[in-house]
């Protein structure tokens, strides 16, 4: 008798079959446990320190619920994550906006519900920012985003602390003096602090000492020549998850024990006041606690060369591949008792050379009708989603102790037309 692949307690032949593929599955129960662990091992070892959940790598309205009732904060980078938060009653005051271009929609908003932190990224924003807090008589609280000019060993896409980049203010003292001086002068900005991210999947820990070591200096600095006491170092996210075989990610900890080490030391040698210390997990919470479901289609074997299998998905539920060539692990899910006799390309269906979602993966053999069960696609692949060949998106299932739910229905073929004049 054939096994099927269980995940967190649930058949997903039994889910393909009930809701369909391509099938996003999440399970509430992984998520819970990843949330539970950075508590442990940070918020509750470490005094004033706060985590804030990357809402980027995973947004429904039922993930937000689960980040509301775990008290945890949220940062958002648009009004549309921003509108999902505040839809299920997460506080403001727990909310974190993001972005190198915000919108006046979005700052407007913002400012109206009172968020906890803006992230400013650019002076212009500065400028922006402070003409809508003024015209609606608020006072808002805001984090420099800094540039930090520190190279992470990831993918050019994901990385993001480097010099020349899109976000942040750049480490140039000129552009930071004119920065600090506004914001303290300003009536309608409250200065509380700074931030940096230095990219995404990111395995060693060094980039973010360093980061740390330079933000550190710049308070110091900013102190000595303003009188300015930062209250709030905010280091982001991006620690890295296991994908494939070949990652090796380290544990929570190995991440935030060694940026809480830097700070206390550069705190204590530099005579400033220890900041409050967020970070913001996206995908190490959800990354692993999720995955993708899909049917096998059409065989196409090139004699001594490659056999393509075809699944119902591909670049439109899941770019990353394409974008950033990430590795997945896969299993045939019907077919789990079963021995590898083949090696297999998974190509997805979009009219796209390079819409191959694994390559080189040993398998049983397969058949049209077999399910694939894609692993740790909990992050960026239900968010980052398109209609690329005016193809539905998938539902997203939730698990819990072994009951699955819908949360996210399946697009219509209809629904892509309702906007369509």
């Amino acid at each position: 008798m054939e096994s099927n692949f269980v995940f967190s307690g649930v058949d997903t032949v039994y889910l393909a079959k009930k809701y369909g593929t391509p099938l996003y599955v999440l399970s509430e129960d992984i998520i819970r446990e990843n949330i539970k662990q950075i508590k442990k091992l940070f918020l509750s070892k470490y005094e004033r320190t706060h985590v804030y959940y990357a809402s980027k790598a995973f947004l429904t309205k039922a993930m937000a619920r689960i980040v509301k009732d775990e008290g945890i904060g949220i940062d958002v980078v648009s009004y549309g994550e921003l509108y999902t938060a505040l839809e299920v009653g997460i506080d403001p005051k727990y909310i974190m906006l993001h972005g190198n271009n915000k919108s006046y929609e979005e700052l407007h908003a913002a400012v109206k519900a009172k968020v906890g932190r803006i992230v400013v990224d650019s002076i212009s924003e500065l400028y922006f920012l402070d003409e809508i807090a003024k015209s609606q008589g608020e006072v808002v609280k805001i984090l420099f985003r800094l540039s930090p000019n520190v190279e992470a060993s990831t993918h050019k896409y994901i990385t993001t602390g480097q010099l020349d980049s899109k976000f942040g203010i750049p480490l140039d003292n000129l552009i930071i003096d004119e920065a600090v001086r506004f914001a303290i002068q300003s009536k309608n900005i409250l200065l509380k602090g700074f931030h940096f991210h230095v990219g995404s999947q990111i395995f060693d820990n060094t980039p973010y000492t360093e980061s740390v070591s330079k933000v550190m200096e710049l308070v110091k600095t900013l102190k000595d020549k303003f009188n300015f006491e930062a209250e709030d170092l905010n280091v982001g996210g991006g620690y890295a998850i296991k994908y494939s075989d070949i990652d090796f990610p380290e544990p929570i900890e190995y991440y935030t024990d060694a940026i809480m080490e830097k700070v206390e030391q550069a705190s204590t040698s530099l005579h400033i006041v220890r900041p409050n210390v967020f970070i913001e997990p996206g995908r190490y919470i959800v990354g692993d606690a999720g995955i993708t479901l899909y049917s096998i289609g059409s065989i196409k074997e090139i004699p001594g060369i490659r056999k393509y299998i075809s699944i119902d998905g591909g670049f439109a539920d899941n770019p990353r591949a394409a974008l950033y060539q990430a590795k997945y692990t896969a299993h045939i899910a019907n077919k789990m008792n079963q021995e590898p006799d083949e090696t297999v390309t998974i190509a997805g269906k979009c009219c796209e050379s390079g819409d191959i979602l694994l390559w080189d993966l040993a398998v049983p053999k397969v058949e049209r009708g077999d399910y694939l069960a894609v692993l740790r696609t909990g992050a960026y692949n239900h968010s980052m989603a398109s209609n690329y060949n005016k193809l539905p998106r998938p539902a997203v299932v939730m698990i819990k102790e072994g009951s699955d739910r819908i949360v996210v229905k399946r697009e219509s073929y209809s629904d892509l037309l309702k906007n369509d004049i």
